[in-house]
């Protein structure tokens, strides 16, 4: 090779690496490999069986920041199928890694599965799960945190630490005799207990700084329960709210419902002692309580007195609370431009969705539903069978836009939506508990909610400027909520009650976004290493 190629080759050479190089330096890669087993646990003080991952309950905590890309190699070392969810994580044109039976292929035992996520244009607090089986009875989750990119600034100082709070209600039998409950046609009974990070009534303890502020992210992991949250002699600062700078609101305690995220800043401002964090459960007849300990390092004494009280079954004070958290419009987000440049209200919405839950028995046997549809898993995942375009497997419009009032049924439902539409949905409850609403692949403005039945005078009543920007939404009894949501994110997304029972016994569907151009674009190519099983079994997903 003359000299003058060489140098062109050696500098062809430095360009490609150069470009590489600025293309994977700003999106970094960070790696994990878990391995998922079973352990005794003994959360309530009575051996179980639990779900561990890496031999840690609760799992690993996920700390990454916006865009970066997240390579987890998972072991499915039980001797049953295995699916992990992310709660929260938008899988931006990714629904494959979604980690639902809807989109994804179990793992079967003794193999393994490798999730690519990318963290995109996202913040915040959310946590992982187990999402098949009623696994999530016997443990499995994690916290997983978005951190803010170094030039993107937050809306307050850095806090001198940084917590995960996992909060949940527990039952002292194991997963697999609560599943035996469930498809014996029975609802749950009531739980057993209450957990903080995994540890029952006075079994953790945060040590804190005198005069410091700290970050508390607190997400509901539990099955059935609302619960409040509260620290003996502190007042709590919401600053964010599932990926959503809040208006800095101040509460003594926090209602957190089943699926839902929030982080608080709280300045210990307090006599050098230990302070009672309490959990409680809303809404319930029964009211069950555990406590974690606030220990400020130059403590000169223990707790005193008892746990403080919390909201019991007040539903105006809850509403009234939900209400009050609202958007920080002058706050940046995962991008640098202000969360209030998105006029949501300003757009016209272009369909309506009304989405009722009930309870229904169907075959003689406890069931859920949504608009009459009590859903059934298919033979093959949703979002596989639409690749191969393998037919029976479902039908789209297998649920409709509003209840119709009939009797309930079961039905593998899927709801079909267009690319780019902007839909007004409403969750209408007409039953007498809390219900608790999450969307995958997407996060919503809350504009309204309130008693009784929706109407479109209900719209007048609409917070169109600054309603808060989350995935999981709270219904009170006998009420309404409404939300907007821009389908901007093509895939399979299930749409689910946070209330793990009622998922798992029906009320649940998909929504299928679908882009008829086809294009990389809008939607990541099957991956290579994708699972494929029931009537995909034996086909190919892509070359390599």
């Amino acid at each position: 090779m003359s000299p003058s190629r060489s140098i062109l080759h050696r500098s062809l050479s430095f360009f490609l690496l150069l470009l590489l190089s600025s293309v994977h330096g700003e999106n970094p890669y960070r790696f994990y490999t878990w391995n998922v087993t079973y352990g005794d646990i003994y959360p309530l003080g009575v051996k179980q069986q639990g779900i561990l991952i890496n031999w840690q309950f609760p799992g690993p905590q996920i700390d990454c920041v916006t865009n970066d890309n997240l390579i987890i190699n998972v072991y499915n070392s039980l001797p049953e199928p295995f699916l992990i969810s992310w709660n929260g994580i938008q899988q931006r044109r990714n629904s494959w890694m979604d980690g639902v039976y809807g989109t994804n292929c179990p793992i079967p035992p003794g193999k393994n599965f490798t999730y690519f996520l990318q963290v995109k244009d996202q913040i915040g607090s959310y946590f992982y799960f187990p999402s098949l089986a009623m696994h999530k009875a016997a443990g499995g989750y994690g916290g997983f945190r978005v951190n803010s990119r170094p030039l993107i600034p937050v809306p307050f100082p850095p806090p001198a630490g940084d917590f995960t709070v996992l909060i949940g209600d527990w039952y002292k039998a194991n997963h697999t005799d609560l599943r035996a409950v469930l498809d014996g046609g029975h609802d749950l009974p009531f739980p057993d207990g209450i957990l903080i990070n995994g540890r029952g009534t006075n079994g953790l303890s945060f040590t804190v700084d005198q005069g410091k502020t700290y970050r508390f992210r607190i997400s509901n992991v539990g099955l059935t329960t609302s619960l409040n949250f509260r620290i003996q002699g502190h007042t709590m600062t919401l600053v964010e709210v599932e990926g959503s700078h809040t208006l800095q609101n101040h509460y003594s305690s926090l209602d957190v419902h089943l699926g839902q995220s929030y982080s608080v800043l709280v300045t210990m401002d307090q006599p050098g002692q230990d302070y009672y964090i309490v959990v409680s459960t809303r809404f319930t007849s029964q009211i069950l309580t555990s406590t974690a300990i606030l220990h400020y390092s130059n403590s000169a004494g223990g707790v005193s007195g008892p746990p403080p009280g919390g909201p019991t079954i007040q539903i105006d004070w809850s509403l009234n609370q939900a209400r009050s958290i609202r958007w920080n419009l002058t706050a940046s987000a995962a991008r640098p431009n202000p969360q209030g440049s998105y006029h949501y209200g300003l757009v016209n919405t272009t369909r309506t969705i009304e989405l009722a839950n009930s309870a229904a028995v169907i075959n003689g046997k406890q069931r859920y539903a949504i608009n009459s549809v009590s859903f059934i898993p298919a033979d093959t995942p949703l979002k596989v069978a639409d690749f191969y375009n393998i037919q029976g497997v479902f039908s789209l419009g297998s649920i409709s836009d509003y209840p119709h009032g009939g009797g309930a049924y079961l039905q593998t439902s899927v709801m079909e939506a267009d690319f780019r539409a902007y839909v007004e949905i409403i969750f209408q409850n007409y039953e007498n508990t809390v219900q608790s609403w999450h969307i995958d692949g997407y996060s919503f403005f809350v504009v309204g909610m309130d008693g009784g039945q929706w109407t479109p005078a209900s719209r007048n009543g609409y917070n169109l400027r600054d309603g808060v920007y989350r995935c999981t939404t709270q219904v009170y009894p006998q009420s309404w909520t409404a939300i907007y949501m821009p389908l901007d994110n093509v895939g399979m997304w299930n749409i689910r009650s946070e209330n793990w029972a009622r998922q798992y016994l029906g009320q649940q569907f998909y929504l299928r976004v679908y882009s008829p151009v086809n294009s990389w674009r809008d939607e990541n190519p099957i991956p290579r290493n994708a699972l494929l099983c029931g009537r995909a079994s034996g086909r190919r997903t892509r070359p390599l």
